[in-house]
């Protein structure tokens, strides 16, 4: 499975103290996403690969001010430099497409830990009647905070 993103989407690029499996480590926890990612209060792993890593899982969350579940569909292919997802359902939500990715920065920090560019890609479509722009404001709001959200766990982890 491939995630093809609609030509307009929101991306944001950072650099964390982790090397790119750290970060994939991070990113495919889904179960750890109620403590650190902003709006996320529960996640169910519904289906596993063989090498244990999600699937399919179900989202609870809060957006644009109502509770929310959708489930989305992983796909490992780029692992561990990347993972990509695509919406199978979600009721707000007709779109919820993204991706990691983990680009090793080639530096390295004093005690020799890996730098990663961590880029985080986004395209939310929803079923809501909102402007466009309102649409795109929600979208980065939520890109924003995932981010900060998963340098933190990051950081913690580390």
């Amino acid at each position: 499975m491939s995630v093809e993103l609609p030509d307009e989407y929101t991306q944001v690029t950072t650099t964390v103290f982790a090397g790119p499996d750290a970060c994939h480590a991070v990113a495919i926890d889904l179960p750890s996403y109620p403590q650190w990612a902003e709006g996320i209060s529960a996640v169910e792993v519904l289906d596993q690969d063989a090498d244990g890593r999600p699937t399919r899982a179900r989202f609870v969350a809060e957006a644009v001010g109502r509770r929310t579940e959708y489930t989305l569909v992983y796909d490992h292919s780029a692992a561990p430099t990347g993972v990509s997802w695509r919406q199978e359902r979600g009721d707000i939500t007709r779109r919820l497409d993204g991706t990691y990715r983990f680009r090793p920065t080639g530096e390295t920090t004093a005690d020799g830990t890996g730098i990663t560019e961590v880029t985080y890609e986004l395209a939310i479509d929803l079923a809501l009647p909102l402007p466009g722009f309102v649409k795109r404001r929600v979208e980065t709001k939520i890109v924003h905070a995932a981010l900060e959200g998963f340098c933190r766990e990051i950081a913690r982890r580390s």
